[in-house]
């Protein structure tokens, strides 16, 4: 025989449903955005970090959660934008560049006309690392050496081979090969199972932190004619020094090429998410210039500016204009 429920066993039945209905209701109105990032040893892991954690802090505001994956880098975060599977990622301009062109590592695909720009950050810097005791004083001294090129996917991978290219290498050109991510290569640099590592990234960087401390190495300089060659042929390539006292055993500053690290996402996402994500970093821009060392000199103007080699997203176009940024 079913029971009779009581007006107090009702009344919290009613209480605990409504409860839910709430709950469920209020996580209905939850957009969720992913940001694809890099190896969690690198700036871009962080710098991802450090949107959401800002975007996150207005979540009951504007009804936008954020969350970072740690993933291949550069040339895969705008794979998967691509396909689909990711809302935003972290890239290199260069390799942005190269996806809105379909050159490079993108060639196969071909042109991708979705892809937008959303905002420019640090200068990141093309770093070769060598073990001392590999004698490797200039970039022309890696041939015949073991040489961790970059996991398939990665900016590095796709800026090496870009500059191998330059320089007429092929990867016959190593005794050894390596394909390692870049949370793997600090390591086997430190257990001998390569001479050198190459890494696109900001600075300070944790992986070259581990590498220079955990092991005699040295930061290589990678400046010679094929590297000022590619800075002077490609806009959004410019010449860039590490900056000495950085890492153990580097005192001096050491020349090389960088690039911009930029928020990209694609055409179709949605402009009113890629607004507030916008707004979120640069109305508490102080903040974020506090989340990494590496935002430390960012300037709001040079992130509109410089290194967004595709469209920007009508999202970010109008907070800019808005925030006075763009005309």
């Amino acid at each position: 025989m079913r029971k009779l429920m009581t007006p107090l066993c009702a009344a919290f039945s009613l209480a605990s449903a409504l409860a839910l209905s709430g709950g469920a209701q209020a996580a209905a109105q939850t957009t969720h955005v992913s940001i694809g990032t890099g190896g969690v040893t690198g700036v871009y892991y962080p710098t991802g970090s450090a949107m959401c954690k800002l975007v996150n802090r207005g979540t009951k505001q504007h009804g936008i959660r954020c969350s970072v994956e740690a993933t291949g880098g550069s040339v895969y975060n705008i794979n998967t934008i691509r396909a689909g599977e990711l809302d935003l990622g972290v890239a290199q301009s260069d390799q942005q560049f190269n996806a809105w062109n379909g050159e490079g590592a993108f060639k196969a695909k071909g042109e991708y006309k979705d892809l937008r720009s959303v905002f420019s950050v640090y200068t990141e810097a093309f770093t070769v690392v060598a073990r001392k005791d590999a004698d490797i004083k200039t970039f022309e001294d890696l041939k015949g050496k073991r040489v961790n090129v970059g996991n398939p996917g990665s900016g590095q991978r796709a800026t090496m081979e870009a500059l191998m290219a330059q320089k007429g290498w092929t990867m016959d050109a190593f005794k050894l090969v390596s394909e390692l991510k870049a949370a793997e290569q600090a390591q086997a640099l430190c257990d001998n199972k390569i001479d050198a590592m190459v890494y696109f990234a900001g600075h300070p960087n944790g992986a070259i932190q581990e590498a220079t401390t955990s092991c005699d190495a040295n930061i290589v300089a990678a400046d010679d004619k094929a590297t000022r060659d590619m800075v002077a042929e490609k806009s959004y390539l410019v010449s860039y020094k590490v900056p000495g006292g950085l890492y153990k055993g580097n005192d001096a500053d050491i020349p090389t090429l960088g690039a911009k690290a930029t928020f990209v996402t694609s055409v179709g996402a949605d402009e009113e998410s890629i607004y507030q994500l916008t707004k979120s970093v640069f109305e508490n821009f102080d903040r974020f210039k506090r989340l990494h060392p590496a935002f430390a000199s960012l300037d709001p103007k040079d992130m509109v500016s410089d290194g967004n080699t595709a469209p920007l997203h009508p999202g970010a176009a109008r907070y800019f204009r808005e925030a006075g940024l763009l005309n």
